[in-house]
């Protein structure tokens, strides 16, 4: 916390950000990080960050809620798992955001993936289709929480 703060000090314009990743090197959830972000959030809420992305799109993340420490800052809210083959629905997608909004405000959510789909070149998680599938249900997501 006290070295993010020391890196963003001073720093004035572009939107800082921190992601909290909970592994992306396998498509099997039981062997990546998993808890709740509960006992991270008091840190979190104290960093000088705008944004934080963080991982929601699994259960093993723990309750959405944890999230209402962030009030004020804005929350990059992962809704789709770039380590899965299934691709999520828009809908739920929609849902997910608006209880994110309902906790921290409607202008404070971005919807992303959980990680990034640009896993190891000599073993991606995730293929190049099916990653263009889970953004295109972002976009989706996104059209639907725009009207």
């Amino acid at each position: 916390m006290d070295l993010i703060n020391r890196v963003v000090a001073g720093i004035r314009g572009p939107i800082t950000a921190v992601h909290v990743c909970r592994g992306n090197w396998s498509r099997e959830d039981g062997v990546l990080l998993s808890g709740g972000y509960e006992d991270l959030m008091p840190y979190l809420a104290r960093m000088n960050v705008d944004l934080f992305a963080l991982e929601y799109a699994t259960p093993r993340a723990g309750a959405l809620e944890a999230v209402s420490a962030l009030k004020g800052k804005l929350l990059g809210l992962g809704v789709v798992n770039p380590r899965t083959m299934e691709v999520e629905d828009p809908e739920w997608i929609v849902q997910r955001a608006r209880q994110a909004a309902d906790i921290l405000g409607h202008d404070k959510v971005m919807l992303n993936p959980d990680c990034g789909f640009g896993t190891f070149a000599d073993r991606p998680v995730s293929s190049a289709e099916i990653a263009a599938e889970k953004l295109r249900a972002l976009v989706a997501a996104a059209r639907i929480l725009r009207t």
